[in-house]
Order: C-alpha cells, then structure tokens, then sequence
C-alpha cells in the first residue's frame, strides 16, 4: 500500500515506472524492519540496488534508524520513515527533476496498483494501541491512526469502478479502526455511518463485489459483523492472529489469554454462519515457552479446527520487550515444535478440503494457461497466504473472471476442480 501511494504520486507528477535498474534515474527501496530476516532482506535489496544503479532512496520501516542503513549503504541518496510518502516524493524531485504535463502524465482514477486489476488491499487505518512483546510497530509506525470513513468508501467506490472483484481490509489492527476518531459519524450516500469495523464492513457489503476482513483481533464486537457474512454482504473469512493458546505464554506476549471463551465465541460463529472460515498465525518457540504450553497449543488447534494456519518460530526482533525474557527456547525445539504444530495444522487442512469435494463453489480467477486450465481461489482463500483451486475446461476465462466450479479433488492444501459451464440463477460461496 505504501509503494502503491508512491508511486501513483509520482506517476501522476509524470515519471515513469520502470522494474528495471538500468536506465533508471532513480531506485526507491521500500523496506520493512519488523523481525530480523525481514531486515536482513531489505539490507540486501539495499545493497543490490546501490551496486545496479547507485541512486538509491531509502524508505519503510529501516528508515526510522538513518545511521542504521548508512552503515549498509552510505551513500544512499535519502532516508525517510514509514508513511513518509511526501518527504520521498520531494527526495525524487531533487535526484531526478521532471517537469509535469497535465494533458500527456496520467493516472488512473484508482492510483497505480501494484496487486492484479481484480484485487486490491484497502488499507483503513496505521499504527498500532496494542503493546505485544514481540513487536515493535507501534515504535515504527506510532498508535493507531483510522482514515475517515467517507476517505475509505471513496477509495472503495474507486477500485471497483476499475475492475476490483476483490476487496482485502487491512490494518495493524482491523478491529480498533475508528477508536481514535471516537467512532465519528459522517454522511454517506444518504445514510449515516459511523467510523467502525461493523458499519465499515456493512457499508462495503453494497459494493456486491467480495469483502475480506484481515487482522481481525476479536473484540466482542466482532460477534456483530458474523450476521453481515450469513447474510452474504461479505465474505465469512475472519483472519484472526491468535499467536498462541496457552494463557501462560499469551501473559508473557501481553495479549489477551481467555482461549476457552475464543473457543465458545467460533462455535457460536459457526452456528450463525456454517460456511465461515478462520484462519490464523502462531508463534512457537516464544521465550519461557514449555512443552506443557506446546502441548496445551495443539490440543486447543485440534479442538478449534482452524481452517487456514500459518506458523512462525520465534525470533529476536531488536527493540522488542521480549529480548529481555528468560528461558529462551533452543533452535533445534522451536523446530521440533514448529514440525509438530504444522503436522497438526495440515491434517486439519487436508479434512476440511475433502470435505469441500462434490461440491460446486464460486472461484474467482487468478490466472489462465494456454491449456484450458486455470488457477483460482474460492471465499475460502485470500491471494499469496493460503490455497488455491486448480480448474480445468477454463478456456475463454481471463483473471477476474467468476466461475462456478466442481470441486472434483483435494490434497493437503489445494482443490482440483472442473469449470461448470450452465449458467446459475443462485450463486453460493
């Protein structure tokens, strides 16, 4: 979202775009300082793009630490800190002067887009309230700041007007939206609406085009948007980081630890809506974690039967609180662990997709072959994170398209699945 906002500034300003180094007036690396793999591979995006180019502008989450990334690359041409859209816009203004011409230098109405036409990431809100041990973006991107709700819906009605099929909310926190603003009230078309998670989602839900919730911390309220997926005003997906499920290792995270109330709260989601699928990720290997607390994980995903997993041993990020706890655990049992947990995770998978087979599902498209094959993904999956539907007799479709489809096979994490030509008078997820 922040090299989408860049870029279309500069795009509109007249430069052009390229995905070359050779040519370029100007390299803009957009980097991420959350753990330290992530730093170590904007380091050396860093250090690529000085030794191709040499006219380098650093920004992201690194730039918070200039002499941090001096020490990398010191002739960088500037650094600038997340969010910082205007101070790198004016830094590509001094390295590479361009005069702008209304009538020749266009955008699009919707902002240049990084993602494919017919999906895109809303972004509703910055920074973060929550101060979690092991993360350090409230101190790179400060305490949660909620764009205006009618900035939001505007900036929906805008990417679907060209071509969105998908909408993806996200946030550091998808819930608090609005709590800043003290959940204001504006006007939007003819009705009144509150900046809020709930009626954020409502009022999405008339944009008949599919609604995905990311980063959903479960609040009671969240209890209020199930009924709008029953209803079918949005997808019912929930990504919800629960991060753990052992009340003693939650308390040292400094996150919420009441897990036999999440589990009461899913089954009553998944008596209000049947069809509702969550997914989540969880850290292992958390210092002062036992096996007991492992153990006490895996029997709480065994009885949540989570549909959609993903699992992060844990690593030292620089910065966090949690660098000063005891008892860290040792590499070879976060493996161990982190083995363990993914077994249990893909069994769960796997049972949930076969489950899915003889049924006919909607699949929106992602990509086609020359072969009558396809590949595409159901409500049941958002792009890049989790599976993907595998068709065939996909000839004439093109990305964006919606299908309905056989769900003929599954594996572990993936369905195989045949394109049904009739034309249905009822769609269903």
């Amino acid at each position: 979202m922040d090299s989408e906002r860049i870029l279309t500034k500069l795009r509109s300003e007249g430069y052009e775009i390229s995905a070359e180094y050779e040519g370029s007036d100007v390299v803009i690396v957009n980097t991420c300082g959350f753990i330290d793999s992530a730093k170590e591979e904007s380091f050396n995006a860093i250090k690529e793009a000085m030794n191709e180019n040499g006219k380098v502008i650093v920004t992201g989450c690194l730039g918070v630490d200039e002499g941090v990334v001096r020490e990398v690359a010191p002739d960088v041409l500037a650094v600038t800190g997340p969010q910082q859209y205007e101070q790198v816009v004016g830094e590509v203004h001094k390295a590479a002067p361009q005069p702008h011409e209304p009538y020749v230098h266009l955008v699009p109405p919707a902002g240049l887009k990084l993602t494919p036409r017919h999906f895109s990431y809303l972004k509703i809100s910055e920074g973060c309230n929550h101060r979690c041990k092991f993360c350090i973006i409230p101190s790179l991107r400060g305490d949660l700041v909620s764009r205006p709700i009618r900035a939001v819906l505007r900036e929906a009605e805008k990417l679907v007007e060209a071509g969105t099929q998908e909408l993806m909310i996200i946030s550091q926190d998808t819930s608090a939206y609005g709590l800043d603003l003290k959940h204001q009230t504006e006007t939007w078309k003819d009705r009144e609406i509150r900046a809020h998670m709930t009626d954020l989602a409502d009022a999405l839900g008339d944009l008949d085009v599919w609604v995905r919730l990311h980063y959903v911390y479960p609040y009671p309220h969240v209890d209020d948007v199930i009924p709008l997926m029953a209803e079918g005003k949005i997808l019912p997906y929930l990504d919800i980081p629960f991060q753990h499920a052992s009340p003693n290792v939650l308390r040292a995270m400094r996150r919420p630890a009441n897990d036999a109330k999440v589990l009461e709260r899913i089954k009553k989601w998944r008596g209000i809506c049947p069809e509702i699928v969550i997914r989540s990720t969880f850290i292992v290997g958390f210092p002062g974690e036992t096996e007991h607390d492992f153990q006490y994980l895996l029997d709480w995903l065994q009885e949540a039967q989570l549909d959609r997993v993903g699992c992060f041993k844990y690593e030292p990020v620089e910065g966090a609180a949690a660098n000063e706890l005891a008892d860290p655990v040792p590499e070879d049992v976060k493996q161990e662990r982190w083995e363990r947990f993914m077994a249990v995770s893909q069994e769960i998978s796997a049972a949930k997709l076969k489950a899915r087979v003889g049924l006919e599902m909607a699949v929106l498209i992602d990509d086609v072959d020359d072969e009558g094959g396809a590949i595409g993904r159901t409500y049941a999956d958002a792009p890049e994170i989790d599976g993907q539907v595998h068709l065939s007799g996909a000839e004439g479709l093109s990305p964006g398209d919606m299908v309905m489809a056989h769900i003929d096979d599954s594996d572990d994490y993936d369905l195989y699945a045949s394109v049904v030509h009739e034309e249905e008078d009822e769609w269903d997820w």
